[in-house]
């Protein structure tokens, strides 16, 4: 539910921004080239000259396997004298949707041919304690900032997803504030969202008000048929990004050239397309049912055993979990569609998960919400007659 009130999310976001300055030693904006980040990124720009406290710091975790167009717009910024750059390019793993004979990229692995060189200005090694993208932002606070405080200023907006608006309404995280989540209490390190209530065209008002530039690829997708909401600047193979590669070949030929010999699985996707590549519809006639035909395609896909355990182990919880409800089968396609683009981390999945409001009130009825607080509200959505009785 939105409660709309007399301030503006502009207003309202420079004034957090404004409040986090003045609580934190460090304030660290992180950077995709995206336009979330572009627009919380000018924000923070605005309040640091404010204070006094130019130049900003700007980081951006580059995951090698970039559109150029994206790493040109990153550059810009990064060489802007208000600008402290932080780019880490840095060893670390990330997930290919693509393929499952190479289940990772293993990004600036120096045993590798990069897709394209390292900047001058960046961060080349990592002393960070981990190669996981997902935990690396946490990590590099406790290496740069061990006896200071310090929040991470991230672009997410709660529009684009349930489960992100799960993410962010989880309650108190420090003092006053919701909208962020700890990443060090004993530390000091925090992780907020200070647009995480904006919508889709207050950003692109905001980057066309005030002249802000941006990167180009919106143009280049836009022209491409994307869907506005579904447009991705940032990483080109993993579970959540995959369908950036079904136009690459148009949109930036020498990148996906670079890709395809950076790694292995990438060209089916020009080939197969989204529908056919993902798309989970209709059951093989061999199977007796999806249950059958997901446990056939896990012990056979999925050739690394500790993985293979643990979507066993995902699938047999699961099962017991959410046994007899009407939403089963279509949770059941979406893991096959997790093993399908190797969503060894289960996020597609649980993307699912946090977005079906019959789902959330079983977890709501049972009192256990898989330690995050969910909105009532959504509730209203569950016909009562489909609700369970637990």
């Amino acid at each position: 539910m939105k409660i709309y009130l007399k301030e503006t999310v502009w207003d309202v976001a420079l004034d957090r921004i404004r409040y986090l300055f003045d609580e934190f030693d460090n304030v660290v904006v992180g950077f995709s080239g995206g336009k979330d980040s572009t627009v919380t990124m000018q924000l923070a720009m605005i309040v640091a000259e404010e204070k006094g406290r130019l130049p900003l710091k700007v980081c951006f975790v580059d995951q090698e396997a970039e559109y150029q167009m994206t790493i040109d717009y990153v550059r810009e910024v990064m060489n802007d004298d208000r600008v402290e750059p932080l780019w880490v390019q840095v060893p670390i793993k990330l997930l290919n949707a693509t393929s499952m004979e190479e289940s990772w990229l293993k990004c600036w692995d120096p045993d590798e041919e990069w897709m394209r060189p390292k900047e001058d200005i960046s961060i080349t090694e990592n002393t960070f304690g981990t190669d996981r993208f997902h935990q690396i932002f946490g990590a590099m606070f406790k290496t740069w900032y061990p006896n200071e405080s310090a929040c991470y200023l991230a672009g997410l907006r709660t529009e684009e997803s349930p489960s992100r608006m799960g993410a962010v309404a989880s309650g108190q995280t420090y003092k006053h504030i919701t909208y962020g989540k700890v990443l060090d209490k004993k530390l000091g390190h925090y992780t907020f969202y200070p647009v995480y209530d904006w919508c889709l065209s207050d950003i692109w008002k905001a980057i066309h008000d005030n002249g802000w530039s941006y990167c180009r690829i919106y143009d280049e997708l836009w022209r491409h048929g994307a869907n506005p909401h579904k447009m991705r600047v940032s990483n080109l193979h993993h579970e959540t990004a995959v369908h950036s590669l079904f136009d690459l070949h148009e949109i930036e030929p020498d990148t996906w050239n670079a890709l395809t010999k950076r790694l292995k699985g990438v060209n089916q996707a020009k080939h197969l397309q989204s529908h056919e590549m993902i798309a989970v519809q209709n059951l093989p006639y061999m199977f007796r049912d999806w249950q059958e035909y997901r446990d056939y395609l896990t012990e056979k896909l999925i050739t690394d055993e500790g993985y293979r355990l643990k979507y066993q182990k995902a699938w047999k919880r699961m099962d017991k979990e959410y046994a007899g409800m009407a939403q089963q089968a279509d949770l059941i396609k979406k893991q096959i569609a997790s093993i399908l683009v190797n969503d060894i981390d289960l996020s597609k999945l649980d993307n699912f998960i946090n977005s079906s409001p019959m789902i959330v009130f079983r977890h709501w009825k049972k009192g256990k919400l898989d330690g995050r607080k969910r909105a009532p509200s959504l509730f209203k959505y569950v016909p009562k007659e489909h609700r369970p009785n637990e």
